[in-house]
């Protein structure tokens, strides 16, 4: 009688919901999935890919044993919600391949669901997004989808760095999005080309340029990468500058500030000098304006020519800005969008229920007239002309730059060669703050509770900036004009194989011939130092307990002179700075010191927000320290 029942659900006899075929296997089960689980349902529907053929489905719980098996699956994914479908899955695999239907055995295995903050993966809320017109699309930059993440401009490699880094458990998680947004940076800092882009621009007219054209200057197309060569920049009369690259004394936001620049502020003034990247130092001399708004629409300067390829003219003091710009005449005009998290908030709909109600509304801006510099021209005539190839596989954003001092850009694939657009991928640096509510509910970016301004930089991004590594002392004197100091030579791996000066307060703490041929931590990036007459041009790391015992980090045997040692977590996440040499760079290595402990088990340690430790590590081990002590 099922089978005919069964073959008349076929033939599409019954009506929805009429019948439905169920597994009779214990009704006294405490778990109620292996009682009398559903196995098929009727629905007239045509279906996507077998149209009208059929009119019976399989259930979920059903098809997914089935489908793994067929597939060839081995271990089954999934989240914690199926656990109790676990025994069903496992019954129906069990029956089928004791009768030879399949051969393959998955196993099912469930972990705790990716929690993302600042979005929403239920795929009932990412429809009503998409239903309800808040997007335009599955594929819109901002939806957390493949197809939205791949237009935007994120890389495969991006993803799959993110999904080493999370990992699975089956404890519930929420994971910051600036975890995804720093995997994102990583990745495009190693391959994106570097561009000038101007989004907001204000035309320089250079007034004592006597060429009859433009110079063309020969720019990196990467920093670090030199095996991708150079690219050519013109230089002429007329440019183009950022807007928010000029402030303007004189003008709407002068009168609002009386007049007095933002702190810090250290590029164009009225009167002032600022060097364009790769070029020459431009002074602004004169202000043409727009006789309605008083805005200025042209800035007349004048360049020195000594100041070429980054030189400052004996006895003249170094310029301390630097902007990046476009040639008018040979830039290329585009469109650029500037998308940002979708949502404004880390848990959207928590306080209101309803997700909809924290969407961000400036998540994405629209700027027209922007330029960029002409050789990125080229780059998208060609990678446009390979989309439209028969059998090659190209996709425009797969073209990616970082636009300079502004952050990461891809092709959009609505670009023509006539109408070029770009999406911002990401920014230079994580922009978010904790969002705070002020008196009239607005919510706002990057501020803290008594409304200052949030320094960007948190502590897991501090630690990435210090160069920690493992050096070794070459020798140990006395310094000449101070008892407490010793001045040494120190091998610190560096390319040129010179040895650096290092003054150190250890005399009378430790003899000097135990000194020389020790293995010691020094911090590398810091910016030198005068101490009593001699530059010190590193730091070596110590750490005192509360007897006041001192004793040098200890570096496992082993480690090579030179090797840059990591924080425990943070591995791969950023690399060092240059040189810390601003007063906000060093101000990272006070709030990393600060922190910085030997742990209970005397090992060197950074602690975090929460207490936590991460060890420092070198390719042999852990770096040891005194048990209980700070580290200076």
């Amino acid at each position: 009688e099922n089978l005919k029942m069964m073959e008349a659900m076929r033939r599409g006899e019954y009506r929805e919901g009429e019948h439905v075929l169920r597994a009779k296997i214990d009704m006294a089960s405490p778990n109620i999935n292996m009682r009398d689980p559903a196995l098929f349902r009727i629905k007239h529907e045509s279906h996507q890919n077998t149209g009208d053929a059929w009119c019976i489905y399989p259930m979920y719980d059903f098809s997914h044993p089935i489908s793994d098996a067929l597939e060839g699956i081995t271990h089954s994914l999934c989240s914690l919600e199926f656990e109790d479908h676990r025994p069903f899955y496992d019954w129906v695999i069990e029956k089928l391949t004791s009768r030879g239907i399949l051969s393959c055995k998955p196993q099912q295995i469930e972990f705790s669901r990716l929690n993302l903050k600042y979005t929403v993966l239920s795929k009932r809320k990412l429809i009503q997004l998409v239903e309800g017109g808040f997007v335009n699309g599955w594929e819109d930059p901002r939806m957390p989808t493949i197809s939205g993440v791949r237009r935007r401009g994120v890389q495969p490699e991006a993803l799959k760095l993110f999904c080493e880094r999370v990992g699975i458990s089956k404890a519930d998680s929420n994971i910051d999005f600036g975890l995804l947004e720093d995997c994102v940076r990583e990745t495009m800092d190693k391959t994106a080309l570097r561009a000038f882009a101007v989004l907001e621009p204000l035309k320089v007219t250079i007034k004592n340029w006597e060429n009859p054209g433009n110079e063309d200057l020969l720019i990196p197309k990467h920093p670090k990468e030199e095996w991708m060569g150079n690219r050519i920049v013109p230089f002429g009369k007329e440019l183009y500058i950022e807007r928010s690259d000029f402030f303007d004394v004189d003008g709407p936001e002068g009168k609002a500030t009386d007049g007095n620049p933002p702190k810090g502020f250290k590029r164009l003034l009225p009167g002032g000098k600022v060097r364009l990247r790769y070029g020459y130092v431009i002074e602004c001399e004169d202000i043409v304006r727009d006789p309605e708004s008083n805005e200025p629409v042209e800035l007349i300067c004048s360049y020195d020519v000594r100041t070429a390829g980054g030189v400052t003219p004996e006895g003249e003091k170094r310029v301390k800005g630097i902007i990046q710009w476009v040639e008018a005449t040979s830039a290329v005009g585009c469109k650029v969008r500037d998308y940002d998290r979708l949502f404004r908030t880390e848990n959207p709909g928590a306080e209101t229920g309803n997700f909809l109600d924290d969407l961000n509304p400036d998540s994405i801006k629209e700027f027209e007239g922007c330029y960029v510099e002409p050789s990125i021209a080229k780059d998208v005539n060609s990678i446009l002309a390979a989309t439209r190839k028969d059998g090659v596989k190209a996709y425009t954003s797969s073209l990616h730059y970082q636009f300079e001092r502004t952050g990461y850009f891809a092709l959009d694939k609505d670009s023509t060669e006539e109408n070029v657009i770009f999406n911002k991928v990401v920014t230079l640096r994580d922009t978010w703050g904790a969002p705070t509510s002020n008196a009239g509910g607005e919510r706002k970016r990057g501020k803290t509770s008594s409304g200052q301004q949030k320094n960007n930089q948190t502590p897991g991004e501090d630690v990435t900036r210090i160069a920690l590594k493992a050096c070794r002392i070459l020798s140990a004197e006395p310094h000449p004009e101070a008892e407490s100091l010793v001045v040494c030579q120190v091998d610190c791996g560096d390319e040129d194989k010179e040895a650096r000066t290092v003054v150190a307060g250890l005399a009378g703490k430790f003899a000097l011939d135990e000194l020389v041929n020790k293995q010691v931590v020094c911090l590398t990036n810091l910016k030198p130092a005068r101490l009593v007459g001699i530059e010190s041009t590193a730091m070596i790391l110590a750490s005192e307990d509360a007897d006041g015992q001192l004793a040098l980090l200890g570096v496992p045997d082993g480690v090579d002179d030179g090797e840059l040692l990591c924080f425990e977590g943070f591995e791969g996440k950023g690399e060092p700075d240059v040189m810390l040499k601003s007063k906000g760079a060093v101000k990272v290595w006070d709030r990393v010191k600060a922190q910085l402990v030997g742990t209970s088990v005397g090992e060197a340690a950074y602690l975090d927000s929460d207490g936590e430790p991460s060890r420092i590590l070198s390719s042999k081990g852990a770096v040891t320290a005194l048990a209980g002590s700070k580290i200076q």
